[in-house]
């Protein structure tokens, strides 16, 4: 069955009496007659679900009005509100919006603060009756996990979990749809859709990828196209007859649930419900898989092609590592990440086993810091639960568990945290007694776990085998073991694992035993090999087993691959400290970037060398790479911090002349708009290439951004807008601007904006993103 949403709730409510800049859930205790009017529209129109006036109920969105302790009050009147306009035509479905802020280390907000700010504002909806909880238009796959374990938390409701993408088809921070669906179906999400920021024609590629990578029902919420303002009013391009057209098609690539976001009133959602009226929802062929998945990166583990678990970030058997964890550095853990995606690692495995240490906090900080600079999903290394779940929690994607095994503890607390977090788990067929010796053994305790994990939820896409090696040195029919272990488990089609050097322990040339094993296994059905990337007996092995296997047709890539050492690949070259900057920056490597900054002060470098041909350099490649959609803004923002520890040293070791600012830079959210998310990354990133900044936050009056552009003898000033009817906003601090006399340069930018508005309102800038904002301000300075 085809269900029907109801549309926009901001513009009804500005008709209704909603002043600009005022509280929209307030209205749910002062004119409650006036949302349940709206509500009564959209079920007349056709809606079988209608959305709570709670978009912005939570307690830290609230707070901006000094309203934070009406958290319950407000969203138990919504519901109560909703519930008799209804009338027990339509369900109801409460509202939860996003913080506004980024989760750590992205932003300054915990996952643990944020974990509570929606489960607050979870349980006063579903106490209140609610039939859905729907979390909406987060940009940051982060913060929805964060909502989504709150809401499983606290009811037994159905869980809607919509993410906001952009034109590129990706969200603010990276997450493409099938990462999305991966993630958030692992984690119990009843529904996976998309809602605002694009059009239905737009859209429709996000829920066709959405469809084909989940089991789960998919929704769809566009807007009535792009705003614009006309004689000073807002308007939306697509009016009801087209948008409600647009249904067919978004049924036929599989939502679902379906209806409107901004621009969007009754008449379109009537429009909507009519054309779909007797259509049958498209009937779903996806088979789960094997799926792991990073911020930004799905990466699918079968039969189909061979993928390359990196073993290298476990400090067992290497006191450099081990020391420098003990220490409380992540230096070597960082560059082994780096380097092993480098020499094609497709999962990264995470240890951070060291005694004497809080592993938990230790993983924290290891799979926070990793995450971000590589985009491989990553395998969490431990067998220490609180360690799991720090490192589970942590991480903004689908890890795997190494491991899970027949050991009670094991099963005990490892299972529920995966089934939480929603992770897979290698399946190690290990008992309390021991290793068993035997294939036939190894099998059966295989398939107890399985049987175990499978009572507490799991199923046959979340698990991957281990064959368990032993040393051919203690135990001559070791290997034999392990290729029958193999072989039993093609009975189970699931896909399979080991670590391969054990193999050889105790012996000389172990390359020719790891590698000639290698081929062995690989043969009789290896999947996902644990295995030193950088080893190019091994590497040889994969590549040309790739080809004589068929997992590389023709044996193409084999012939693009065979010039190229994986040694080569990723062996250190001597370099000239600016390029070493430079790429210190676009790998974000803030540990190395002071001593880096002093050594070519060392050389008699002058401060205009290094800010030029290597951190403006940088930036300028980063600008490049982000462009083309090869990086997200998680690997900008971190170098843009590296940037800014690069500025300070320079600071330091020149008079302050030579290390100038590029100009003074003034931002500002304006009038009657409380985002303020876009415009930080913005300030982020422009005050760590060097501006200085001053930031007058959100919801600032033309007079106060007029007034700080005088004091401060303003470069540039930006502006954000986020909501359309704040757009006007824009056009008015710019006329006050060139009638105080100022001489800034004025840059606008927000989801609502566009080119042709910028350009109307008499901006010189408009910036699509952070990074743009950064290159058309040295630009505008140039100027």
């Amino acid at each position: 069955m085809i269900e029907i949403f109801d549309g926009a709730m901001g513009t009804m409510l500005q008709a209704g009496g909603l002043k600009a800049g005022a509280c929209p859930e307030l209205m749910n205790v002062t004119s409650p007659d006036v949302v349940k009017k709206i509500h009564r529209a959209y079920v007349d129109a056709g809606a079988t679900i209608v959305e709570t006036n709670t978009f912005g109920a939570s307690r830290i969105k609230l707070a901006h009005y000094d309203l934070a302790d009406k958290v319950r009050e407000f969203n138990t009147a919504a519901v109560k509100i909703a519930k008799s306009a209804v009338a027990s035509q339509a369900k109801v479905a409460g509202s939860i919006g996003p913080t506004g802020k980024f989760i750590a280390p992205l932003g300054d907000l915990e996952f643990d603060d944020a974990y509570e700010i929606f489960r607050e504002q979870a349980q006063a909806l579903a106490e209140a009756g609610a039939d859905f909880l729907i979390v909406e238009t987060c940009i940051d796959i982060q913060e929805m996990r964060a909502a989504l374990l709150a809401a499983k938390d606290v009811c037994n409701l159905p869980v809607i979990c919509q993410l906001s993408y952009s034109e590129d088809g990706r969200t603010v921070t990276g997450t493409d749809p099938q990462s999305a669906a991966v993630i958030l179906e692992a984690m119990g999400a009843s529904i996976i859709g998309v809602n605002c920021s694009l059009g239905p024609a737009q859209l429709v590629p996000v829920v066709k990828i959405l469809s084909a990578n989940c089991r789960v029902p998919v929704s769809v919420q566009p807007n009535a196209g792009m705003p614009y303002l006309e004689n000073g009013a807002t308007k939306f391009p697509m009016d009801a007859k087209t948008f409600g057209s647009w249904g067919k098609a978004l049924v036929e690539a599989g939502a679902t649930y379906l209806g409107g976001c901004c621009g969007t009133t009754p008449d379109h959602i009537r429009e909507l419900a009519a054309c779909v009226k007797n259509l049958e929802p498209v009937e779903k062929t996806f088979t789960r898989r094997l799926m792991l998945a990073s911020r930004s990166k799905t990466v699918v583990v079968d039969k189909n092609s061979v993928t390359l678990i990196g073993e290298r970030i476990n400090p067992t058997g290497r006191k450099k590592l081990a020391a420098e964890i003990r220490e409380g550095s992540l230096l070597g853990v960082k560059r082994d990440a780096i380097n092993q995606v480098k020499a094609g690692a497709q999962v990264l495995d995470v240890n951070m086993g060291v005694g004497g240490i809080n592993q938990a906090e230790m993983m924290s900080r290891a799979v926070r810091e990793v995450a971000q600079i590589v985009d491989v999903p990553l395998a969490i290394d431990t067998g220490d639960a609180d360690a799991l779940e720090a490192g589970l929690k942590n991480f903004p994607g689908r890890a795997l568990i190494n491991s899970v095994s027949l050991e009670p503890e094991r099963l005990e607390k490892f299972l529920p945290l995966a089934k939480r977090y929603g992770a897979a788990i290698l399946v190690l067929p290990i008992t309390q007694n021991g290793v068993p010796k035997s294939a036939d053994e190894r099998f059966s305790v295989t398939k107890k776990i399985l049987e175990v994990a499978k009572s507490h939820g799991l199923d046959d896409g979340d698990f991957l085998l281990d064959a368990l090696v032993m040393t051919i040195s203690a135990d001559k029919d070791a290997c034999r073991e392990v290729l029958r272990t193999l072989q039993l488990y093609a009975q189970l089609k699931l896909p399979t694992t080991m670590g391969l050097s054990n193999i050889s322990f105790g012996l000389p040339n172990r390359p020719l035993i790891n590698s000639t094993f290698f081929a062995m296994c690989l043969a009789n059905g290896l999947d996902a090999p644990i295995m030193n990337p950088y080893d190019e007996s091994m590497s040889n092995v994969l590549k040309a087993s790739n080809a004589l296997l068929g997992h590389d047709a023709n044996g193409l890539q084999f012939s693009k691959l065979a010039q190229i050492s994986t040694v080569d690949a990723v062996k250190k070259i001597p370099v000239d400290t600016l390029s070493a900057i430079k790429s210190a920056v676009v790998e974000g490597d803030k540990d190395e970037i002071p001593a880096l900054i002093r050594r070519a002060v060392d050389e008699k470098l002058s401060a205009e060398e290094i800010t030029e041909r290597a951190l403006t350099a940088a930036m300028n490649s980063l600008g490049d790479d982000f462009g083309a959609g090869k990086i997200f803004l998680p690997q900008v923002l971190l170098s843009a911090e590296t940037m800014k520890l690069a500025f300070d040293e320079l600071k330091q070791n020149f008079p302050a002349r030579e290390t100038s600012t590029q100009g003074t830079f003034v931002i500002a959210t304006v009038k009657g708009d409380v985002h303020d998310l876009g415009k930080n990354i913005v300030g982020a990133l422009v005050s760590n290439s060097g501006f200085k900044l001053v930031d007058l936050g959100k919801d600032v009056d033309a007079a106060e951004i007029v007034r700080a552009a005088i004091e401060h003898d303003a470069d540039i000033v930006g502006l954000c807008a986020l909501m359309t009817t704040t757009m006007i906003q824009i056009d008015k601090v710019i006329a006050e601007l060139k009638a105080a006399g100022s001489s800034a340069k004025v840059m606008v930018g927000g989801a609502a904006l566009t080119q042709e508005y910028a350009d109307s309102a008499g901006a010189d800038a408009y910036a699509r993103d952070g990074v743009e904002a950064v290159r058309l301000a040295k630009t505008l300075v140039a100027k």
